[in-house]
């Protein structure tokens, strides 16, 4: 069975089959009471498998940016448990240097131009500059930002700043990319050219995504599967399974397919934000009825 090409005629990574494996994470029943006494999370599960693209959809307040902060290592759960079935565990109980996050700011240091700034990750490991400098071109390459290497961040305009966040990501290679909100900040016609270049980059390089988003038209764009979250405490809503093998360009934009995904998504959402429970339903893009 051969591959279906994706965003700018790459190969969707789960779109040739394989056998089956363990998921790459696992979140088990997790829960999170802040000291305040705010219940962020209650009693989520949520298993993403390898090259899967998951946006978190949801309402604010919903605990989309908790989970992700809980799966980087940056917070604890109050109850439940966090797997990684297939990654190697460090001392620390965190998997070995397979998780990056790019946040809802480009967060760059503005004292270090742009080939300085993606390679931090790297120098903080104790690589040299001379053996990074290969890596960081690479990654530099994949933003399309080769020219600009010896740029300063305010040389830069907004979208530029997120590519650099992003290569910056990607520079260690993850497994897993965590990206919260990032394009919220950025106007339309630069948001939709960020999300073909990450469609890209997730296409090429096999990386899982979870996706932290707000906009209905951005997740089902985006993703191979978009879970709605409710607010207070947050909790799943429901999980889709989204058009897998087409091809996301500017005609996608206009389809049936993707029509059919916003509205089905964004129903979807409104139940979740009026307390009404619809789980279990699977979405299959353009076979949808």
């Amino acid at each position: 069975m051969s591959s279906t090409p994706t965003a700018r005629g790459m190969t969707d990574p789960l779109d040739t089959p394989v056998p089956a494996m363990r998921p790459l994470l696992a979140m088990r029943s997790v829960s999170k009471l802040f000291s305040n006494g705010t219940q962020a999370l209650a009693d989520v599960s949520l298993t993403v498998r390898s090259g899967e693209f998951v946006s978190l959809l949801g309402p604010s307040g919903c605990g989309k940016s908790t989970a992700l902060r809980i799966i980087a290592g940056l917070g604890g759960v109050t109850t439940g448990s966090i797997d990684w079935p297939s990654t190697r565990i460090n001392p620390n109980g965190k998997p070995e240097s397979d998780i990056s996050f790019v946040f809802q700011e480009p967060t760059l240091l503005p004292w270090r131009n742009v080939f300085e700034n993606v390679y931090l990750p790297l120098q903080l490991k104790g690589i040299s500059r001379r053996a990074a400098a290969a890596v960081v071109d690479d990654a530099l390459k994949t933003v399309g930002l080769t020219d600009f290497r010896q740029a300063y961040p305010r040389e830069l305009s907004g979208g530029m700043k997120m590519r650099v966040s992003i290569a910056r990501a990607m520079v260690t290679r993850p497994k897993l990319l965590l990206m919260d909100e990032p394009f919220a900040s950025l106007d339309e016609i630069t948001r939709q050219k960020l999300n073909d270049d990450v469609l890209t980059l997730w296409a090429e390089t096999g990386v899982s995504v979870i996706f932290v988003t707000h906009s209905v038209f951005e997740s089902a764009y985006l993703s191979t599967r978009i879970v709605v979250m409710k607010a207070r405490p947050g909790r799943i809503h429901e999980d889709f399974e989204v058009n897998r093998g087409a091809v996301r360009d500017e005609e996608f934009r206009t389809s049936e397919s993707y029509r059919s995904t916003c509205e089905r998504v964004s129903h979807s959402l409104q139940n979740a934000m009026h307390g009404e429970s619809v789980r279990g339903k699977a979405l299959h893009g353009a076979g949808a009825h």
